[in-house]
């Protein structure tokens, strides 16, 4: 039989629990509760919130007492990152269900991000419907909105209460009912791609598939970036095809799709081969047209589509974005690549497009080469675009070498 661990604060919303503890239960499974609230629950936990607490090190009866709320989120936070993993790896449960409003959602969905890939995760929350990438973040959470607050019952939350809990329980129990995945016995590689480098990444895929490897490419659109270095961290990739970095361009001129300052850092951390390259540095990325900054406003900008404006990058602008792939590059502790297209570094960056550059192009290269002063990076310059094939294929190829030499 199957169980469900379900979190959240059984203090201020224990009928609620309570309730979807019997309809988890009306389906057969068993169920795992942990109490992630300050005080007293309204019913008896599985886990209780001075074990969460104490996983990470507090005291929550001391820090109720002071009634410091703050407090208590951070230590009940800290606390089930450090305990549910531990749970799951003891085999206590087989997916995890909580719901919560902005307070509850902070106070699990760390925990769903310390568990591996493919655990069932469904957060129910009023946060929902907007911005969730502080609670994603790279993993694989479900996020289902609640429509109503998650206070009380009522006719539409317990429609969404039942319908977490069928959701949960699809996940868990009829797994066993899907045929198992043949494991792929193919190394994986790691690849980064944004539209107009994907003639250049496709064809380095199809080069590596051909010989043996499985690709998974990620769409620099900043969460993929982040996506990427955490799988990269947790061991998963043989080698990595970074060619396209234009991450850097928004986490350095300001635009709407950054990675963060720790991208292009995972590969060097864990010693994993790669092949890097400079592919989209031409375009910061913003919204829609009329959300572009005003003091950009007479800059060289593209409508890429309704909802995306790019913005060609300038010289000094290419010069910080080098400086800082610079930076990141020189940390590397084992042989590594650079190259350099020189005849453009995406599709809208060669004669005749509209973001044609030569002069931010020589920037953006002599000073990464002036910059990287760590032998163990070798620059290689290839007279032809980012997207021939001749560029593709030796990026490729430079990386099975890479990979078999290590």
């Amino acid at each position: 039989m199957k169980t469900i661990a379900i979190a959240g604060t059984f203090d201020t919303k224990g009928a609620e629990f309570l309730y979807v503890k019997g309809l988890a239960e009306a389906l057969g499974l068993n169920t795992l509760m942990i109490h992630t609230g300050i005080f007293e629950p309204d019913f008896a936990a599985d886990v209780s919130n001075e074990e969460v607490a104490a996983a990470a090190g507090y005291d929550i009866k001391k820090i109720a007492e002071r009634r410091d709320r703050a407090m208590a989120t951070e230590a009940l936070a800290n606390g089930m990152r450090v305990i549910v993993p531990k749970l799951y790896k003891e085999g206590r449960f087989d997916g995890i269900l909580s719901f919560g409003g902005s307070g509850g959602t902070s106070l699990v969905t760390p925990a769903m991000r310390a568990l591996p890939i493919g655990v069932p995760k469904l957060m129910v929350s009023t946060m929902a419907s907007g911005n969730v990438a502080q609670y994603v973040g790279t993993s694989d959470i479900v996020m289902m909105p609640s429509i109503v607050d998650v206070a009380g019952l009522n006719k539409i939350s317990r429609t969404i209460f039942r319908n977490a809990i069928l959701a949960i329980a699809g996940m868990v129990g009829l797994a066993d009912q899907l045929p198992e995945e043949q494991e792929d016995p193919r190394p994986l590689i790691a690849a980064t791609m944004f539209g107009v480098t994907t003639p250049c990444v496709d064809r380095a895929k199809a080069y590596l598939e051909a010989r043996g490897y499985e690709v998974l490419v990620f769409h620099c659109t900043g969460t993929g970036g982040k996506t990427m270095e955490a799988l990269i961290e947790a061991g998963f990739f043989k080698g990595v095809l970074d060619l396209t970095t234009t991450e850097w361009c928004d986490e350095v001129v300001g635009g709407v799709l950054s990675a963060g300052p720790t991208r292009c850092e995972a590969a060097i951390k864990t010693g994993t081969p790669q092949v890097v390259s400079v592919g989209a540095l031409d375009m910061v990325n913003f919204g829609p047209f009329d959300t572009v900054p005003d003091q950009y406003s007479s800059r060289n900008l593209y409508k890429h589509n309704p909802t995306v404006t790019l913005m060609r990058t300038s010289v000094s602008e290419n010069v910080r974005i080098a400086e800082k792939l610079a930076e990141k590059w020189n940390n590397a502790e084992r042989k590594m690549m650079l190259m350099l297209p020189i005849k453009g570094v995406s599709m809208i960056d060669a004669e005749g497009q509209p973001f044609y550059g030569p002069a931010e192009d020589a920037a953006l290269f002599e000073t990464l080469k002036k910059g990287i002063t760590n032998p163990d990076v070798e620059i290689v310059d290839m007279d032809c675009h980012i997207n021939d094939a001749e560029f593709a294929e030796e990026a490729a190829a430079r990386l099975i070498s890479l990979i078999e030499n290590r």
